[in-house]
């Protein structure tokens, strides 16, 4: 695995940790409560590339700041 592939696993699975942080137990009602295509955000957890405008908006549902999001994640 190369290491942009690695470094897209890193953030889904991150996403994925704040999507149970915030009680959510499936990728679907969390997609459905925001209004996000279901097979796409569950394609974000599992490492696909995704654009910085969608992570943007992903980390305002989660009301994270983006310095913070990335502090831990190497």
């Amino acid at each position: 695995m190369d290491i942009h592939k690695a470094r897209h696993r890193k953030i889904g699975a991150k996403l994925k940790q704040l999507r149970k942080d915030a009680g959510y137990t499936s990728y679907e009602n969390f997609a459905m409560d925001y209004e996000l295509s279901r097979m796409y955000y569950w394609q974000v957890e599992n490492g696909r590339n995704i654009s910085l405008e969608y992570l943007f908006n992903l980390l305002n549902i989660f009301k994270i700041d983006v310095c913070d999001f990335f502090a831990d994640l190497k």
